[in-house]
């Protein structure tokens, strides 16, 4: 496990999410869970590559497409940076992506013969995780 500053990162080849991705949606459930705040500095993307041992390009396709997202700004000499203000999904959209995916998780859920209650558990934890940072998985994973 690796820390670019206060959140330690890992991925894993046995992620359906490409590599790239699993990168964006670490730092993005960190800035959104606090453990990554305005102005922190990130690691460069060829030390980032070295340590999770993946392409350099890979790194830095994560780090751009953050970018363009406009949840991490480059400072040219300096480094790259969780940006002063992440952006903002209006509220209404948000709230119809959650029903969307409430609905799905549900429905997922319950052909899979789970319960109610075992999807709140499943919340929960997702909470946790974003707030306090990934909890150990128990599938391989190339850390640092």
């Amino acid at each position: 496990m690796i820390y670019i500053t206060s959140m330690h990162l890992t991925v894993s080849t046995s992620d359906d999410l490409p590599l790239y991705r699993q990168i964006m949606r670490q730092v993005m459930d960190a800035i959104a869970g606090g453990r990554l705040e305005a102005g922190e500095r990130l690691m460069s993307h060829r030390e980032l590559s070295e340590r999770l041992a993946i392409a350099p390009l890979t790194v830095k396709k994560a780090y751009d497409e953050l970018e363009a997202l406009g949840f991490i700004e480059s400072q040219r000499g300096r480094g790259t940076f969780v940006a002063a203000k992440p952006p903002r999904v209006p509220r209404s959209v948000v709230a119809d992506q959650l029903a969307e995916g409430a609905r799905a998780l549900l429905a997922s859920a319950y052909l899979a013969g789970m319960q109610y209650s075992d999807v709140l558990a499943a919340l929960e934890a997702a909470d946790r995780e974003l707030t306090d940072g990934p909890a150990t998985h128990q599938r391989k994973k190339r850390s640092v």
